[in-house]
């Protein structure tokens, strides 16, 4: 006889519902800016001082485009439920168009300190900590479009 025989686990009762679309987007955009940020901090533990102080931007950058892409429903952008503010569903569109614009400028800003900084002509730096600051912008950008496009909304009425 094993004393865990006599031991029961409670059942996860918010993963027992029948839509569990909005349950797997969540966990995975979860674990992709996890990982995205794990890349970084592994980095510059790893590597102290071979990473720019100015790299530290485009995390931040593509952290604060997750919340602006996904602060706006997709309702609110095609009109249906936003009616108050002073722009309406346009302002809506430009919030999520600004979003976007800050997501891909820091995955560009990233890149280029990748190739200008790690892989030009003749630099003998080691490689990682530029690819994973690019690695950690695409992580998290990846965690948002999952995030934003992977739920459904129907079920918030």
């Amino acid at each position: 006889m094993s004393c865990f025989e006599n031991i029961t686990m409670p059942s996860c009762v918010w993963f027992e519902s029948g839509e569990k679309r909005n349950i797997y987007a969540s966990i995975s955009s979860g674990l992709l800016f996890f990982a995205g940020w794990w890349f970084i901090i592994d980095t510059i533990s790893v590597y102290p001082g071979e990473l720019p102080n100015a790299a530290h931007v485009c995390g931040v950058m593509a952290t604060l485009s997750l919340l602006m892409i996904n602060s706006v429903s997709n309702a609110e952008v095609r009109g249906e439920t936003y009616t108050g503010g002073c722009m309406g569903p346009r302002g809506a569109k430009v919030w999520l168009f600004i979003g976007f614009v800050v997501a891909f400028a820091s995955l560009i800003a990233s890149s280029g300190f990748l190739f200008a900084n790690y892989f030009s002509a003749g630099s003998t730096k080691h490689t990682w900590p530029g690819v994973s600051l690019f690695m950690q912008t695409a992580f998290i950008f990846a965690g948002s479009l999952v995030y934003k496009f992977g739920r459904s909304e129907d079920v918030w009425g």
